[in-house]
């Protein structure tokens, strides 16, 4: 396995500039979101923390990166910065836990903009146990919507926080994988990977 804990900032504005291009620090935004990469066994992941906790983790290869970069200045008025704040550092070393086998629950802050319906829905994700799936129907289920079944799929895809806010822990009724903006192959390590470290037996959530 490769080494979670290892972090480059070296080199990191020149890799990702699409990030920064467009940020600039003024008077007029409401907060700094600071940024870095931190290395998985699944390859690299950008991270991103204001003074409020981590608002965003995603793999490089997720779809539609930028335009979520993009929201999520917007939706905090905020600018992106190269660098770490304490919330990074801790995100880090959980992370290293997580893929160590030795963490099934994250406890860094987080601070995760959106309405009151997409909380609820990011809410019930972390309420799936670590070695579990469950339905988006069950999902539904669990939020006392069952007619919200569509809306709560789009939401979930709309999480900015992989793996913490466990979104890849949500497949089909017929027990089939559904996409992950990651790619599939990712979420079927993070599930299998989540069964062989658990001590819970495997199967759905209900």
């Amino acid at each position: 396995m490769n080494n979670t804990s290892l972090t480059d900032n070296t080199g990191f504005t020149d890799r990702y500039p699409w990030i920064f291009e467009k940020s600039s620090i003024s008077s007029d935004k409401d907060a700094i979101i600071n940024m870095t990469e931190i290395a998985t066994p699944l390859g690299p992941m950008l991270a991103g923390a204001t003074s409020k906790g981590v608002c965003l983790l995603e793999f490089t290869n997720r779809i539609r990166l930028e335009k979520e970069f993009t929201d999520l200045q917007n939706l905090l008025n905020a600018v992106m910065v190269a660098g770490r704040n304490s919330y990074l550092d801790q995100l880090e070393n959980e992370l290293t836990e997580y893929f160590e086998g030795k963490r099934k629950t994250f406890f860094v802050p987080l601070h995760t903009p959106g309405n009151d319906f997409s909380q609820a829905v990011w809410k019930t994700l972390q309420e799936i146990p670590y070695g579990k799936t469950c339905s988006y129907k069950e999902q539904a289920e669990m939020m006392n919507n069952p007619k919200a079944i569509r809306a709560i799929a789009s939401t979930n895809g709309r999480n900015r926080l992989a793996i913490i806010v466990p979104c890849h822990r949500v497949i089909g009724s017929d027990g089939n994988m559904t996409g992950y903006a990651a790619g599939i192959d990712k979420k079927k390590w993070l599930l299998k990977f989540e069964r062989n470290n658990s001590e819970i037996e495997e199967g759905y959530l209900f």
